[in-house]
């Protein structure tokens, strides 16, 4: 759904359609049609993914904002994926890809960039991700490697027909120089979705949508109480040690439950000392 250019975002104590500075002439309510529009396309293309017509998808963008939560969302009722978070070897990574192989299976790598320091792992992945009509993957090995008892050996070489989510904190268009073919080789054989959410006024704004949208629905915040919290984030943006949906799901939960010092508590843990 669009955004009414009209529309304004009011807490308790001042308006949020009004400009927070750093950007010339870009309203907030630019920023929250800017952010809305690339979230939905992001929703789109996980849906691409889902049905097969998209074979590998790079989302990048700043961490904990709403990027692994919209793509897990969109595919937590979906019979065949994975999500492999942290890291991988070699050998993992040609287990999970032999193991979701299938036209409709999908893999997500979730902050994984460590793959993209290995040369074997690198190329597996391009594979995987490429543009020609048949995708083989080959690892040669004179060791036989086994995904697991149901599966069985895997095969030298064998067609993958799946699909790749690389969700990022690294801005693969900037990324570093030891990385920068690596990358550029994967955005080539992907749709690659900048979520655009550079500075701290985008973060801001990104976190008054996810609230819109109910993020603290579960802790039964009253609206006076969502208003304060979102107060103490705008008046606190410089110092906070972070700007982020965990953050504001930590105020929250200190708004919820100590009504009288909630903001003491919130000064000692979420803002940086001066």
């Amino acid at each position: 759904m669009r955004t009414n250019r009209s529309q304004t975002f009011a807490y308790k104590k001042r308006s949020y359609s009004e400009p927070l500075g750093n950007v010339i002439g870009e309203t907030d309510i630019d920023i929250w049609e800017k952010l809305d529009k690339r979230f939905r396309v992001l929703n789109t293309l996980v849906s691409h993914c889902i049905n097969g017509s998209a074979r590998s998808l790079i989302v990048y963008g700043p961490a904990g904002l709403g990027k692994s939560y919209t793509v897990e969302k969109a595919l937590e009722d979906h019979p065949s994926y994975t999500i492999v978070k942290g890291g991988a070897t070699k050998i993992g990574l040609l287990k999970t890809l032999y193991a979701y192989r299938s036209r409709g299976s999908v893999i997500v790598f979730d902050d994984c960039d460590s793959i993209l320091l290995d040369l074997d792992s690198i190329s597996l992945l391009k594979a995987a991700c490429d543009t020609t009509e048949v995708r083989k993957i080959s690892y040669l090995s004179n060791d036989k490697i086994t995904a697991d008892d149901e599966i069985g050996v895997i095969p030298s070489t064998w067609e993958f027909n799946g699909t790749v989510i690389f969700i990022t904190n690294t801005n693969f268009e900037r990324a570093a120089a030891k990385l920068q073919d690596h990358c550029t080789a994967m955005i080539s054989r992907s749709h690659y979705i900048d979520l655009e959410m550079k500075t701290r006024r985008d973060y801001i704004i990104r976190i008054k949508q996810v609230v819109s949208q109910g993020l603290f629905k579960v802790m039964n915040l009253s609206a006076d109480q969502i208003a304060d919290v979102m107060d103490y984030i705008d008046v606190n943006q410089s110092i906070l040690r972070e700007l982020s949906l965990r953050m504001a799901l930590k105020l929250g939960a200190l708004r919820k439950d100590s009504a009288d010092d909630w903001r003491d508590l919130a000064d000692v843990t979420c803002r940086r000392s001066l």
